[in-house]
């Protein structure tokens, strides 16, 4: 049986529409425009900090601005679990993974607060048995240290990568392993321009792609 690792926001989860909403909080406090959702799942894939610079950017911000943002946003972001929702067929596809005796992990730029918090909110928690946050090692994706991590906490067997953007496709080349695109996440290009094995847009077909994928391992 595999190791299946998972990013979470935009593969798993669509989490955009709670962190649209602490962003426009904090910056209507200060006065500015607030940004759109569309812009919200852009800026989503590098990490906390990196959301903050990029809606910083957004609206001219100084970058002296960072450390107090950041930090205001990190306060709201682990109770921000009211609008995320799995994408369809998720649960389905995790039962059907787990029922086949794959073993299955979380690999995210999301901090592990809330990585953790949402998890448990969604009743996914119980599918995965490693669960590695962005700041659950010195290094981030797509540096390929944590999925190499968490692929080991999962014990042996062949290593799938599952995930919806860039740099997910970059973290799973420089791995070198399998790469299967989820193609309605949070994406920026298009699917023919994002390395992947296989691509998907309706989690229902994942488990065959799964099969397929150890297939062509063989």
């Amino acid at each position: 049986m595999a190791r299946i690792v998972f990013d979470l926001d935009g593969t798993l989860i669509d989490s955009a529409p709670d962190l649209h909403g602490i962003g426009n909080q904090l910056l209507e406090a200060d006065g500015h425009a607030p940004i759109s959702l569309a812009d919200t799942r852009a800026f989503v894939g590098n990490g906390a900090a990196v959301f903050v610079k990029r809606m910083r950017a957004a609206r001219g911000i100084a970058d002296a601005e960072q450390t107090r943002l950041l930090a205001a946003f990190l306060r709201q972001y682990e109770q921000a679990v009211e609008l995320t929702k799995p994408y369809e067929g998720v649960v389905s596809a995790l039962t059907a993974l787990a029922r086949a005796g794959h073993r299955l992990g979380i690999c995210t730029n999301k901090p592990i607060a809330p990585t953790r918090a949402v998890l448990n909110d969604l009743d996914l928690a119980g599918f995965f048995e490693v669960v590695l946050g962005g700041d659950s090692l010195a290094l981030r994706k797509p540096d390929p240290a944590p999925l190499h991590a968490a692929f080991q906490a999962l014990g042996a067997g062949p290593q799938i990568y599952v995930g919806d953007s860039e740099v997910d496709a970059q973290t799973a080349q420089r791995a070198a392993v399998p790469f299967l695109l989820f193609t309605e996440g949070y994406r920026r290009s298009s699917v023919a321009d994002i390395a992947h094995h296989a691509a998907f847009s309706d989690f229902a077909r994942l488990p065959d792609l799964v099969r397929q994928t150890l297939a062509g391992m063989l």
